[in-house]
């Protein structure tokens, strides 16, 4: 059944909505903020997200944004008590689905939803043809490259996902391993269920085993109430230990016993709580380097490594930088609101021909940079209005420019992709000044 998560701080209008809603036999969740939302949102939900768009804390415009960042088609509902010509016509330029006015009839509400349903369901079945036809997917658009790598890594993505194996994923510093995580997670049954992401490394020693496993009343001085833990407010869907390998050591042992056992008990408790989670866990370290340094328990590892997913650094698929610049650029634009650029073809062969420690994470900051024109590398240029030709050919320009960057100055992969003879991509080259020698080696693009 399709799932209703109802955003509203108001907690009398909260319950009387729900209710009105499931008697119109529609399954809701509530939520007093919008923070915890997007721990349940993503590619695989199947649902409707409707909130008040005046909260404290996130307000429902910033949900909206956030919840379009994690996935443009998910229908977001705003409700306001505050009658604002202006409020709607930003909302509906940020993307909202409806906005209404408080006071609405339940029957209202429950029509705009019903739509809203169909159309997110058209929206999944569409996605899901698409990757049965073999034709580019949620997975291909979230982690893209033509590299041999990525499409290893897909591959394996893909097939692990369907499954609740435990994984690991394992690679450098913003090569995008909590993406992969969440696709794991999305491509799930458990993709309508929460995804609760825990920095191993960020956890507050003195109050790690609460954070994580819960505690009664009175089980330490401060407990006054009951608390669910972490874990145990995953039941159900996904939990994601970001670098685990900073887990402090006595603390392994204790999370072993549950990946083995799949039970837990709150502090102050004797009672065992069964837990229907999957583990997914990320490392940027060596864990076998830490396991012989006495940092990290073997056994843990061994459990954890059922399944193993190595994301490639940006090093490792070179040809991929252009087109992935590119594709993060687009995204900028369409987060900041700015209409779509067309990159200078100097601009896609220097990016080509950098290194980037940081991997996508850098790259991306790159693209933002560019976006906004904060980029101090490059002067701000005053273009005066173009003719549609000019604009054409600059595109074409830019095109051939990114696909020459893409396959190191190669020819022939060139001209097949774009659909035209190697006369024709000979001739544009020579019109446009486009130089095949780009800052690529082949040794770099079989890498």
């Amino acid at each position: 059944m399709s799932r209703i998560l109802l955003i509203d701080d108001e907690e009398e209008m909260r319950r009387s909505s729900a209710q009105a809603l499931e008697l119109f036999g529609m399954e809701v969740d509530t939520f007093v903020s919008a923070e915890p939302v997007l721990e349940r949102v993503g590619y695989g939900f199947d649902g409707v997200v409707v909130s008040d768009i005046r909260m404290p804390g996130m307000d429902g415009m910033t949900l909206l944004q956030r919840v379009r960042e994690l996935d443009a088609e998910i229908p977001v509902i705003l409700l306001t008590g505050h009658a604002d010509v202006q409020l709607a016509v930003t909302a509906m330029r940020a993307g909202v689905y409806d906005f209404l006015e408080k006071p609405f009839t339940a029957q209202h509400l429950a029509g705009i939803i019903r739509r809203a349903m169909d159309r997110r369901s058209l929206v999944l079945e569409n996605r899901r043809l698409r990757a049965v036809a073999g034709k580019r997917d949620d997975i291909e658009a979230r982690l893209p490259g033509r590299t041999q790598v990525m499409v290893d890594l897909r591959y394996s993505l893909r097939a692990i996902g369907a499954t609740d194996a435990d994984t690991l994923v394992i690679g450098e510093t913003g090569v995008g391993k909590e993406v992969v995580a969440r696709a794991l997670h999305d491509i799930s049954a458990r993709a309508g269920r929460p995804l609760i992401a825990i920095n191993c490394a960020a956890l507050p020693e003195n109050l790690i085993e609460s954070e994580l496993f819960g505690h009664e009343a009175g089980a330490f001085p401060g407990a006054i109430r009951p608390r669910y833990g972490k874990f145990e407010h995953a039941r159900g869907g996904t939990i994601l230990l970001d670098e685990i390998g900073s887990m402090p050591f006595d603390l392994q042992a204790k999370f072993l016993r549950v990946l083995q056992e799949r039970v837990i008990s709150r502090l102050g408790s004797n009672e065992i709580v069964p837990l229907d989670v999957r583990f997914i866990a990320t490392s940027k370290v060596d864990l076998e380097a830490e396991v012989a340094a006495g940092r990290f328990r073997a056994d843990l590892l061994y459990r954890l490594n059922v399944a193993t997913l190595h994301v490639p650094s940006l090093a490792q698929r070179r040809a991929d930088i252009p087109l992935l610049f590119l594709q993060l650029v687009r995204e900028a634009s369409a987060r900041y609101g700015r209409a779509d650029m067309e990159v200078p073809p100097d601009v896609i062969t220097e990016v080509a021909g950098r290194n980037w420690p940081g991997n996508v994470r850098e790259l991306r900051n790159a693209a933002d940079r560019l976006v906004l024109g904060l980029d101090p590398q490059r002067e701000e240029t005053q273009f005066e209005p173009q003719r549609l030709a000019d604009k054409v050919a600059a595109y074409e320009r830019s095109v051939i420019a990114s696909a020459l960057a893409a396959h190191a100055g190669r020819i022939r992969p060139v001209y097949e992709m774009l659909g035209i003879s190697r006369k024709t991509l000979y001739e544009k080259m020579q019109k446009y000044d486009l130089d095949k020698k780009m800052p690529f080696t082949d040794e770099d693009y079989t890498g």
